[in-house]
């Protein structure tokens, strides 16, 4: 049959626009298939790190338990604090160091002594071998430094906490009893001062005493881990 003019007209956009939808839906379909397979990643990836961060809250609380268990008798005549976050907090500044010098008074030497080694024996053990990244004996200061300005106190009570703190590493490493572990203790251990930045406060103000403290803190490997998920993920 005779086709008339506008028929003719319009067959050959219709034998054009055929496959252009064709290529649309194909393209509207790897799209999808490329989104859906996005999500199964994400959604694994999420669920890895919820599984980590769950191991991770378990490990951190049967921790501070066994910490709590060890050492919930001496902590009080040690003027020591076990928090849940897994810092054990020497507060009291008569005992530690004398105003303004980094040489460990023979108290806290006695203190360490005790302390150290079973501290050790706890992170070191099968049970947290693998969890702990990092031990950090963290010194801390009160704001002020004789009559100096804050800007100059600051910079002297730096240099004091990290001074007490290298203190504190270095006879803690020499202990007799921990020289079998020093190997694992140099790649885990460090010393950090942080002059008055963190200072403690009680009803809004400095409590100068206790904020001049020596602090060991643990930190799990849960980071790390949950950054290698990620990693992998991209």
């Amino acid at each position: 049959m005779a086709m008339n003019l506008e028929d003719q007209r319009l067959a050959p956009q219709q034998t054009h626009w055929i496959p252009l939808a064709d290529l649309m839906t194909g393209l509207m379909m790897v799209f999808l298939l490329v989104a859906v397979a996005f999500m199964v990643k994400v959604e694994a990836a999420s669920q890895r790190i919820k599984q980590v961060a769950i191991l991770y809250e378990q490990s951190r609380t049967e921790l501070y338990k066994d910490l709590k268990k060890e050492f919930a008798k001496d902590l009080p005549k040690w003027g020591a604090e076990l928090h849940r976050d897994l810092t054990i907090r020497f507060e009291e500044p008569d005992v530690l160091f004398a105003t303004g010098s980094s040489e460990i008074k023979p108290r806290f030497k006695i203190i360490l002594n005790d302390f150290f080694a079973r501290y050790i024996n706890i992170l070191d053990s099968r049970k947290y071998h693998n969890l702990i990244k990092e031990i950090r004996i963290e010194g801390y200061t009160s704001s002020i430094w004789r009559n100096l300005p804050p800007d100059q106190a600051y910079f002297e009570n730096m240099r004091l906490s990290q001074d007490r703190t290298r203190s504190t590493l270095q006879y803690v490493l020499n202990l007799v009893a921990v020289q079998s572990r020093l190997p694992w203790l140099r790649a885990h251990i460090i010393a950090i001062g942080y002059s008055s930045s963190k200072p403690i406060t009680s009803q809004g103000k400095e409590d100068y005493a206790r904020s001049q403290r020596v602090e060991f803190r643990v930190q799990t490997d849960a980071e790390a881990r949950i950054a290698r998920i990620i990693e992998v993920g991209k």
